[in-house]
């Protein structure tokens, strides 16, 4: 639809069209701040490909999620949790960097981004005295996923306990494994959820007399090679759900393979959902609970064949990028439901605001906590989307979600699939997005305006709209681009980049 010059033409005047962000609010929660051994706690657990319509809280009614459910209703339900790259490494870059994968370098998946020098999230935790943890899925090492992660500066911060497998497809209790301390691999001896969540009670409990900060990254329901069409979960967790009995997304054609797929994605979810009630019992019994932070998201959706993309995730609709978010903090947070307009730039400087603490320069999302606590929910009015493997760049507003691919991609997984990014969706008149309105010539002036949103973003953020293989080529060690970089993904090399993305182009005037 855009060809090179008229993208040239809406970019030179997007910084007309910058998105309102919604009015600076300071943060009310300073007044909050005491001493350290008084600040609050924080427990952020997210999955793996799980999109917001996998709990009972958002209205799925056969799934089997009791300890998510209770958890949401006693603090704020976000309907508008929106994954700006919904692809592990890229959200894991922004959530714990705060910056964009431009800045960071988590452009795809398998790169190891650029040291923080202090600025990212877990070092400014540990440097405010916090003990902090990290357990389960890393995915932003680089390279051989096989292998563990190094004490220092590619742990970002999160030194002190740190028991990851880096980035693993093995879930089984034969075989799930974690790297130790002492760099040695260790089996679970359970599903890799289980194991993990006993590591996390673990540290709360040794860490219960100071302030901690645990981050739990489950690599389940994504999918994996473990039979059920691959979406494998323990077989006392398959047993809860009748294929046959499942309510399937309207967008999704009904089907054996379908419903086989279903089955063991929500038999995943419920486990996730047995291993987070185990660990808020933890936090009860401990006296925790009303001084702990807790946040519970999802790096991105699963489409699980909707709209008959058979990628999981990656692509601008609804089940890839929409995903849930539940926060919890009874000190200071009501209960209630959130409209708010939330991405994952906006985790590490809400979460600092929210616990008193200094919020580096380098974020480059907003700081949200006072927005969420009084309540005003449009004080963001969209939110980026962008995916540089697959070409494309988008808006998401409370209404529409909107994407092009990117002019001059010649190299594209729209070849393999057969269908193109280039989207408009009206959310409050079709919410399973079953009629795209791009092409349509009565939405020709809302798609510019939309284009026009969309440029002022990429503006911010140094994005020139570069095609991925000439993005990767300037900006990655060539050994390490690999021999597929149309599709952006695998274990290449040692995924090193040459330095921070954006600077790097600017260098060459890109």
């Amino acid at each position: 639809m855009y060809q090179r010059r008229d993208f040239l033409k809406l970019a030179s005047a997007s910084v007309l069209a910058f998105p309102r962000l919604g009015k600076a609010e300071q943060s009310n929660f300073q007044a909050l701040e005491k001493p350290a051994a008084n600040r609050p706690n924080l427990v952020f657990i997210f999955s793996d490909q799980q999109s917001f319509d996998m709990l009972g809280c958002y209205g799925n009614k056969d799934i089997i999620t009791p300890n998510l459910d209770a958890f949401a209703a006693e603090g704020v339900r976000f309907n508008q949790c929106i994954s700006s790259q919904p692809i592990c490494t890229p959200y894991r870059g922004m959530l714990l960097t705060g910056q964009h994968p431009l800045r960071c370098g988590a452009i795809k998946n398998d790169l190891r981004i650029v040291p923080g020098e202090g600025q990212y999230f877990g070092e400014v935790l540990r440097a405010a005295g916090y003990r902090l943890g990290y357990f389960g899925k890393w995915h932003l090492y680089g390279g051989d996923r096989n292998r563990p992660i190094p004490a220092g500066p590619y742990r970002y911060g999160f030194d002190q306990t740190f028991l990851s497998n880096n980035c693993t497809l093995v879930y089984d209790a034969k075989r799930a494994y974690y790297w130790d301390a002492q760099g040695h691999k260790q089996l679970y001896g359970d599903w890799e959820p289980y194991g993990q969540t006993r590591q996390a009670v673990q540290f709360i409990e040794e860490n219960a007399a100071r302030p901690f900060a645990l981050f739990l990254s489950w690599h389940p329901p994504h999918n994996w090679g473990g039979g059920h069409e691959g979406y494998a979960a323990p077989e006392d967790l398959l047993q809860l759900y009748a294929p046959a009995k499942l309510t399937l997304r309207t967008n999704v054609e009904d089907t054996p393979r379908v419903r086989q797929m279903y089955q063991g994605h929500m038999a995943m979810c419920t486990g996730l959902d047995r291993a987070f009630g185990q660990l808020m019992q933890t936090l009860k019994t401990r006296g925790l609970a009303e001084n702990t932070i807790v946040v519970y998201t999802a790096d991105h959706g699963d489409m699980l064949l909707s709209q008959g993309w058979r990628w999981n995730k990656g692509i601008p609709e609804n089940e890839s990028l929409h995903v849930p978010l539940l926060m919890r903090w009874p000190r200071a947070l009501k209960s209630r439901v959130s409209d708010l307009l939330f991405g994952p730039l906006n985790f590490m400087p809400t979460l600092l605001g929210m616990m008193g603490l200094p919020i580096p320069a380098t974020c480059q999302g907003e700081d949200l906590c006072a927005a969420i606590r009084n309540g005003h929910d449009t004080a963001v009015e969209s939110l980026p989307l962008f995916c540089f493997p697959f070409n494309w760049r988008g808006i998401y507003t409370q209404r529409y979600t909107y994407a092009f691919d990117i002019p001059g991609a010649t190299e594209s997984l729209t070849s393999e699939v057969g269908k193109k990014y280039a989207c408009l969706y009206d959310h409050e008149g079709d919410p399973r997005e079953l009629h795209n309105l791009f092409a349509a010539p009565e939405h020709k002036e809302l798609r510019e305006k939309l284009h026009a949103q969309t440029l002022a973003w990429m503006k911010k953020f140094g994005d020139t709209g570069l095609p991925f293989t000439d993005l990767i080529k300037w900006v990655m060690v060539a050994e390490d681009i690999g021999p597929s970089p149309s599709r952006g993904d695998g274990p290449f090399g040692q995924g090193r980049l040459k330095g921070r993305p954006v600077d790097v182009l600017a260098e060459k005037g890109l």
